[in-house]
């Protein structure tokens, strides 16, 4: 089936993804003289900074993932389009996307495209299948399900070989995100789950965080990735530095050390949050345009944030690269203000040539460690401890959408800090082998197509 939207009269802004920077650029919109369209292939928007804590059974998908549309009900010149996009047409400056068998074409006068990105298995994507990363929330669900089935299994098995294979949980990747939720499997097994169990002892637990760089924390460096270090000692985190994974498997993983010598870790619960992937959506737009892509696959914009050759498309967040800058939060959230402020400016008479470059404010940057425990870095400011653990609480409340949210959000941290109790510690195994199957059945699908097609052909050059 296909429909094709109705044209507007207004100029028509079209905005791919309802993350920071596609929420931020449509909300700034707000009062301008506009129609715009979100298309967006999950129907949330998605606090992915905290999302760690959904898969270590402090907050719940609620607190991180407020409906797109309750968000933006009250824009009256917004509509939300739920669906994959498949194709950016430049030329004819249109989006067509896709949503179970409907497709939808969607023109567009502008366009914000900040579709985001995904985990990056460098080139090794089936590690997946034993690794899975950190970026949805089906993820985290799918990593809560890990994390305390190796428990429950552990707890049955009378094998010691097995119960260590199963007690030892591995995350690829220091950067914020492996400290944090290393910090948080570790907390876990060590307050949470103590004395929940009768054969085993989850306080026994060993927590490995592995990197190919020289410290955790790499961005922060100094004095702030020292501490960082020392306190997930402190929590009994082992650190491996300069290890590069060479091949995981339902059991575990290969290492290779610097100095050439591989290892196995035996392992059953295994988290990547190694690296990032932009959308495939910059490859198309590269194609169309003067645009070139990096090799994390994200589009060189110009700067004042559009594509080359199409002043009337932005590209914003974890999807540009321009300066260097990181794919932090802010970023994408001062992106999308920022291009929608041209877009008004646009419909205000500036031509594109006479646009102000995009200029970054950076507000810092903060990871927390475990409980009373985080660094924040702010300039040339350092703060780390308890005083660094408290910004980073306030911060992250602040930016929650929602007053339900950041309400729900404190009490969890509330009992979760202060005690050792966990709202959210339910799993199932169907989380745990959903993403899987679905990939199974997706391959399924596209061989039988493959096949089908390779018949037909073959039937009609018998037939000619």
């Amino acid at each position: 089936m296909s429909i094709k939207s109705v044209e507007s009269r207004r100029h028509r802004v079209v905005v791919i993804g309802s993350g920071f920077g596609g929420l931020f650029g449509t909300q700034a919109l707000k009062n301008a003289d506009v129609d715009i369209t979100m298309i967006a292939r999950t129907t949330h928007h998605l606090f992915q900074p905290l999302l760690y804590q959904v898969a270590t059974g402090i907050l719940s998908v609620g607190d991180i993932a407020p409906a797109t549309r309750l968000v933006l009900r009250k824009q009256k010149n917004t509509k939300v389009l739920l669906g994959d996009v498949d194709k950016i047409d430049l030329e004819a400056k249109t989006i067509t996307s896709r949503f179970l068998d409907r497709t939808t074409v969607t023109p567009y006068d502008s366009l914000i495209v900040a579709a985001g990105a995904g985990q990056s298995y460098f080139g090794n994507d089936h590690f997946s299948e034993f690794a899975p990363g950190m970026k949805t929330i089906d993820d985290a669900l799918e990593l809560r399900g890990r994390i305390l089935g190796a428990f429950e299994q552990a707890e049955l098995s009378s094998d010691p070989a097995e119960r260590a294979r199963l007690l030892t949980f591995v995350v690829v990747g220091a950067g914020p995100t492996g400290v944090e939720l290393a910090g948080q499997i570790a907390e876990l097994s060590r307050r949470t789950l103590s004395g929940a169990f009768r054969n085993i002892d989850p306080r026994e637990a060993r927590v490995i965080l592995l990197d190919g760089a020289d410290d955790v924390l790499p961005v922060y460096g100094g004095k702030l990735s020292r501490k960082a270090r020392q306190q997930l000692e402190k929590l009994g985190i082992e650190i491996q530095l300069g290890a590069m994974v060479v091949d995981v498997d339902v059991d575990g993983l290969v290492v290779k050390d610097k100095d050439g010598t591989q290892r196995r870790i035996e392992s059953q619960c295994k988290v990547w949050s190694a690296g990032v992937q932009a959308s495939p959506l910059g490859k198309q737009i590269a194609e169309q345009s003067d645009a070139e892509i990096d090799r994390a696959g994200r589009v060189l914009v110009n700067p004042d944030l559009s594509v080359p050759g199409h002043p009337e498309v932005f590209v914003i967040g974890d999807m540009m690269a321009l300066d260097k800058l990181p794919g932090l939060a802010q970023v994408a959230m001062q992106g999308g203000k920022y291009a929608a402020k041209q877009i008004k400016a646009g419909l205000s008479g500036q031509k594109p040539e006479d646009r102000p470059p995009f200029k970054y404010f950076d507000k810092g940057s903060m990871a927390t460690i475990s409980r009373f425990s985080a660094v924040a870095k702010v300039g040339k400011l350092e703060i780390s401890g308890f005083i660094g653990w408290v910004a980073w609480l306030a911060i992250h409340l602040m930016y929650l959408v929602g007053f339900r949210s950041r309400l729900s959000t404190l009490l969890s941290w509330t009992v979760t800090f202060l005690g050792r109790g966990r709202a959210q510690m339910a799993s199932t195994e169907q989380w745990v082998f959903a993403r899987n199957a679905m990939e199974q059945l997706e391959r399924h699908e596209r061989e039988k197509e493959a096949a089908e097609k390779s018949s037909g052909g073959a039937q009609r050059k018998a037939a000619g």
